[in-house]
């Protein structure tokens, strides 16, 4: 690179972070909307897992086992009982008015069921209409029934002569136990946050270039050399970069995300993340050719994005159109080749399999930027 080169680098480097700091709209989309979604979108999800669903228990058959059920359900963290009852017309009268989200009916012949030694049934209703909770209601639940049913059967084989651990062992002779990697809460918060702050980095630096370009249009001073452009193309990244490493490196870590399996790999998924977002905000920049109408594309754009990204649906299940479509965005690579570095147990071959997802994500947009006519003059 020749000194001439070098200085016209970094005067368009130099004049897009001073057009950055004047345009104040600009400014809150690069700096201040990561810093105020960092703390404000983590907050809705700081306990991670739902707990404490209420429930009610419907007991029509008023015996010790189904007081031992209660016990039981008492005592689970996932639910909490609002109510004992025997009417099951009160309890759903109940959901109906949203004071509970569940109920367990025991029906009349349930300890009748148990002694003659025939299944017994028990009903347990949950409110659909909220996949979580009833997730929690039905397992909150469902683990009291088992542990009772549990307790029933180790004392059936040790009236037929068994040792108490001879019947624990001969009830469980093949004992799982289940390790959630990469998520070791299972929490909510843990698996969407990491995924949706990719899409507000995507969405804010895209907005944010795409104002400052469609606002040189505007003023007739988006023509530039090659040189002054990749000036202006670096600039772009410093709030980029600036954003992902506040993000990856002290937010997840601040609310306990997984993080740091591979540094070196997450900063080399980031710069071409954000390289892609930055050529592509400078497309959308010089076809709008006005900062509105940008925001009004980009704004549209943001519920497709989620649904394309494949964290909020299996990008498996989508049709095959979207699953094509869906590769032309730089959110969709980089939220599947994400995990992989953050990961505590991610390889450097599991890292590289991902990595040309987000060099073609930055070619796409790159060829793209480089076909809108009269925005270069050769030099």
């Amino acid at each position: 690179m020749t000194l001439h080169h070098s200085r016209t680098l970094r005067t368009g480097f130099v004049a897009t972070l001073r057009d950055v700091v004047r345009d104040k709209g600009v400014l809150m989309l690069l700096f201040a909307a990561p810093l105020f979604y960092a703390f404000f979108y983590p907050w809705f999800f700081g306990p991670e897992v739902v707990t404490r669903v209420p429930v009610a228990v419907i007991d029509q058959d008023h015996s010790a086992l189904s007081r031992t059920i209660q016990r039981l359900a008492l005592a689970n963290p996932r639910i909490e009982v609002k109510a004992v009852a025997s009417d099951e017309r009160a309890a759903q009268a109940a959901m109906s008015r949203g004071e509970i989200e569940g109920y367990l009916l025991l029906p009349d012949t349930l300890k009748a069921n148990v002694a003659r030694g025939m299944p017994a049934l028990v009903t347990i209703v949950s409110n659909g209409a909220y996949p979580i909770i009833s997730k929690a209601v039905q397992y909150g639940l469902a683990e009291a029934v088992g542990a009772a049913s549990a307790g029933i059967e180790i004392r059936q084989r040790e009236a037929k002569g068994q040792s108490p651990r001879q019947a624990s062992e001969t009830r469980t002779p093949v004992d799982f136990q289940a390790i959630a990697l990469f998520n070791a809460t299972e929490g909510y918060g843990s698996f969407i946050v990491p995924a949706v702050a990719l899409l507000i980095m995507h969405q804010t630096l895209l907005m944010g270039v795409g104002m400052l370009v469609a606002t040189w249009v505007e003023q007739r001073a988006v023509q530039a050399s090659p040189m002054v452009w990749i000036g202006r193309w670096l600039a772009f990244l410093v709030p980029g970069l600036v954003s992902g490493l506040f993000y990856f490196g002290w937010i997840f870590w601040l609310y306990g995300y997984p993080r740091a399996g591979n540094v070196a790999g997450s900063l080399v998924f980031l710069v071409l993340y954000l390289s892609a977002i930055v050529t592509l905000g400078s497309l959308v920049g010089l076809w709008c050719r006005d900062r509105e109408r940008v925001l009004q594309v980009i704004l549209f754009s943001t519920l497709p994005l989620v649904f394309l990204a494949g964290f909020s649906w299996p990008s498996e299940a989508l049709p095959t159109a979207l699953q094509y479509l869906r590769w032309l965005i730089p959110t969709s690579p980089r939220s599947s080749s994400t995990a992989a570095p953050r990961r505590r147990c991610a390889s450097a071959e599991a890292a590289r399999r991902n990595t040309p997802s987000d060099r073609r994500a930055f070619s796409r947009s790159g060829v793209l930027g480089w076909v809108r006519p009269g925005s270069l003059e050769p030099g």
